[in-house]
């Protein structure tokens, strides 16, 4: 069984928590916090795998913890609230942070929440998929409300650092000369 850790950034009152509250206990609310994690195995392509999710504080002054934070993670969401156009403006301060954090380029999906308040959107579907082409990652809008694309978030994230995970072990298994079959093992001993 695989272990991810997930760190959920973006601005305050975007849904951060909500997203995680519905994506391990499967239900809805609105609870500000400062940091928090949240726990759930779950089967994504006939594995298991346990999902850590640190859920950040969006707010300024907890900077200095976001950094911990991005060390800490495996994959990143990167949230902004669709009804709120100063969310998505801030984005790239949030991954320009894990940016500078990370030394390697950073597994992430960009992700427009609060899809279930069509009438008050401020940012366009198209923007956010815009934006996704340009940090060169995905892009889902969610509802951590009505659970809208909560859970495939969580498993195309995983299925990402999976992949990369299988990509950086590649070579390496490669380059192991493999043994005839029919060879049995042989011990040294030296």
């Amino acid at each position: 069984m695989d272990n991810w850790r997930v760190a959920v950034l973006g601005d305050g009152g975007v849904g951060k928590t909500a997203l995680a509250v519905q994506f391990t206990l499967n239900c809805f609310t609105y609870d500000p916090t400062i940091e928090d994690a949240y726990r759930k195995q779950l089967v994504v392509d006939n594995r298991m795998c346990f999902v850590e999710v640190i859920d950040t504080a969006g707010q300024e002054e907890y900077a200095t913890l976001r950094d911990q934070w991005v060390r800490e993670g495996q994959g990143f969401i990167l949230v902004y609230s669709i009804a709120s156009r100063a969310t998505f403006d801030r984005v790239e301060v949030f991954r320009q942070s894990m940016m500078r954090v990370k030394r390697q380029k950073p597994i992430f999906i960009l992700v427009g929440n609060k899809a279930d308040k069509q009438l008050e959107r401020e940012v366009t579907r198209e923007e956010g998929i815009t934006l996704a082409r340009q940090f060169g990652c995905e892009f889902l809008e969610t509802s951590a409300k009505t659970a809208q694309n909560v859970e495939r978030l969580f498993t195309s994230l995983v299925r990402s650092l999976r992949q990369t995970k299988q990509l950086e072990q590649g070579p390496a298994a490669l380059a192991r000369p493999q043994k005839p079959e029919g060879t049995k093992r042989k011990c040294i001993i030296m």
